[in-house]
């Protein structure tokens, strides 16, 4: 017969037994590991969706295809946000309630994890590496907590002076999705751009999942804003860009790592280039790409009959930093042990060439290093060293 533990109950029952007599933890069985992640497969993000569910099946298959993590199978269960909070809060419950994950991986979004945050954590479900780098995905501290891209806020704070200095501009504005995320990438200009002295002489906001962004453009423009800054996604971006191209307005145009994705060239064509975004992984354009990762995308188009793309990246990632620290967790896998193998974990340096991953009891981001990337003759070309 099976013995059921309430959250508080199993808390009481590790404070007073210590961690040698840990319970075993949820989406663990002697065969298999069930992880669970929410993507947007139907909403604004859903060519970001797409990737990252390939990238993470991909890395599945492969460690299945091998036996397994210290014998146990990944079972990855998907579900469909559409880019909704309120979807993504019913999505969390049934994976956490019905399927039992062990760990949500590579959540998409940043309204959409915050709102799924509670139904996660009452029932000690571990939050990892989520794909957003809004700071509320390690702050504040939370032993569930694990997050791995260098924030928005940070991002921006440090590339915005330096871009504006390096184009001599003369005033700096902002368009911005009005949630989570875009008030981080606002948040960080700000920020950065007082360090020179230099304050917003106009922001304009538009709601999430907005198509329409001409009366946001004119303002921009009516202000005289030569500098902007991007609390923008895919078609935000190109919206934003391709409304300012077709009206001559030609600032130079700084976005985040969430407007860093070969979709914005590919959809918004030339008018794209010469934005400016922060990145943290570069984009696999396979015509540059050296050996392991040309076999590596091989295998990825072999399997799902497309190009990978960043997100594909970030999903591959994403799994294959779980498989390492689920190995050193031991074959003894609960929520204590991985959160004990986790809180000293050096990730292994990737082909993909990402800034290095550490992460301590009390250091829950891996890397707050980003660079910044211009998009040139329709594609992204990296051009700063790491900003930290």
């Amino acid at each position: 017969m099976k013995i059921r533990f309430t959250f508080a109950a199993l808390a009481l029952s590790l404070a007073v037994a210590g961690p040698a007599l840990s319970q075993p933890s949820q989406g663990v069985s002697k065969s298999e590991i069930t992880l669970g992640s929410i993507q947007d497969l139907s909403g604004p993000l859903a060519g970001f969706g797409k990737q990252l569910r390939m990238g993470m099946q991909l890395r599945v298959d492969e460690i299945n295809e091998q036996g397994g993590v210290n014998g146990r199978k990944i079972n990855l269960k998907f579900e469909d946000s559409g880019y909704d909070p309120k979807r993504a809060v019913l999505a969390a419950q049934k994976l956490v309630n019905q399927d039992k994950i062990f760990a949500m991986v590579g959540h998409i979004g940043t309204a959409q994890n915050v709102a799924t945050f509670p139904v996660l954590f009452d029932k000690n479900v571990i939050s990892f590496f989520p794909v957003t780098a809004a700071r509320e995905m390690y702050e504040p501290h939370h032993r569930l907590k694990y997050s791995f891209a260098a924030t928005y806020y940070d991002q921006v704070r440090l590339g915005a002076p330096k871009l504006y200095k390096e184009k001599n501009a003369k005033k700096a504005c902002a368009i911005y999705q009005d949630d989570e995320f875009g008030l981080e990438v606002l948040r960080g200009g700000e920020a950065g751009l007082k360090t020179i002295g230099v304050e917003m002489a106009e922001k304009t906001s538009f709601k999430r999942g907005a198509t329409d962004f001409s009366s946001q453009v004119a303002r921009l423009k009516a202000a005289g804003c030569d500098f902007v800054v991007l609390g923008t996604l895919i078609r935000e971006t190109i919206g934003t860009i391709g409304e300012a191209r077709k009206t001559g307005f030609n600032p130079t145009f700084l976005g985040s790592s969430g407007a860093y994705t070969d979709l914005i060239h590919k959809l918004g064509g030339k008018a794209m280039d010469g934005l400016y975004a922060m990145m943290t992984i570069q984009n696999p354009y396979l015509d540059e790409a050296s050996q392991p990762i040309r076999f590596w995308a091989n295998k990825y188009k072999t399997k799902f009959n497309d190009d990978p793309t960043v997100f594909s990246v970030y999903g591959y990632m994403v799994i294959d930093s779980f498989i390492q620290a689920a190995r050193k967790a031991g074959p003894n896998l609960t929520t204590d042990s991985f959160i004990k193998a986790m809180d000293s974990m050096t990730l292994a340096t990737d082909i993909f060439g990402g800034a290095p991953q550490t992460f301590t009891a009390t250091k829950r981001l891996g890397s707050d290093s980003s660079r910044m990337s211009q998009i040139q003759d329709g594609k992204w070309k990296v051009v700063s060293e790491y900003l930290k």
